[in-house]
């Protein structure tokens, strides 16, 4: 089975390369973020031709999450309990309402998860606080639920907009009083480690970006960051046979700014064709 994520940066923008990469890199289950759409809005036509069925979360013309499988879609949950809001008071409840950030499904007893971390934006903004909330909450809950599964396969799949280690950006002085690298954040994203969850791609793949801006010529400098990623519980990692980071859909036209991240485990095969 090959499980991958990928911030495409606007689904309707980018559905043909979408499925194109989809029968090429032979992918069974896509996490999906920014996908920038409501339901209504949505590609589910070019989805289905290809063979997959679609679970997704979009509000409005940000954010936006969505799971992609060719091997079904099972017990599919919007946000997680801890999830906080951020902006305008939802009417109903009084409280800040949720941002379309998190979906989860399972996949031939595997649970996975589209995540589109909170981005902080600067150090002095709400966004930040409610950035480190963002990621304790779901950190919290995935504690809870390795406790009540300890032999859970499960993944946290998505854009963390957290560049944990000094090497996952291209000069670190470029960064210097930003986010994205700040000390709580990284403290923030180790603590799903401390929970139980491992980084199943960098022991395969140490090195490697999976953005690049659209600015200043970034690509082509290979001035990147690395803040895509797939955190597996211990029994989703053990089974993890390969990774890759597909660096070369950053290239063509009109590609997203981040690249999809894929693992292989074991897994039925899929004899359906690629497209009906």
């Amino acid at each position: 089975m090959r499980i991958a994520t990928w911030n495409v940066n606007s689904i309707r923008a980018r559905v043909d390369r979408v499925i194109d990469y989809l029968h090429r890199g032979d992918i069974d289950v896509l996490a999906m973020q920014e996908i920038k759409c409501r339901d209504h809005q949505f590609p589910h036509e070019a989805f289905e031709q290809a063979g997959y069925e679609v679970a997704l979360h979009g509000l409005n013309q940000w954010n936006g999450v969505a799971i992609a499988s060719r091997l079904g879609l099972d017990d599919v949950s919007v946000g997680f309990p801890s999830q906080p809001g951020f902006g305008a008071d939802d009417p109903e409840t009084g409280a800040p309402g949720l941002e379309a950030r998190a979906i989860g499904a399972t996949v031939q007893g595997i649970r996975l998860w589209s995540l589109y971390i909170p981005n902080g934006r600067e150090l002095d903004n709400p966004h930040y606080p409610y950035k480190l909330e963002w990621m304790r909450g779901l950190a919290r809950d995935t504690a809870g639920w390795l406790g009540d599964q300890p032999d859970l396969p499960l993944a946290l799949m998505g854009d963390f907009n957290v560049a944990p280690l000094d090497t996952d950006v291209w000069d670190m002085t470029a960064f210097e009083g930003s986010t994205h690298v700040s000390a709580p954040e990284r403290e923030a994203f180790f603590a799903f480690e401390t929970v139980g969850l491992r980084d199943v791609v960098r022991p395969l793949v140490p090195e490697g970006y999976t953005y690049w801006d659209y600015k200043q010529l970034r690509f082509p400098r290979n001035e990147g960051m690395r803040i895509d990623f797939i955190l597996g519980s211990p029994a989703f990692a053990d089974m993890v046979e390969t990774a890759e980071i597909a660096r070369d859909e950053r290239k063509g036209d009109g590609p997203s700014d981040h690249v999809p991240v894929v693992v292989t485990i074991p897994g039925e095969d899929d004899d359906r064709p690629m497209f009906l």
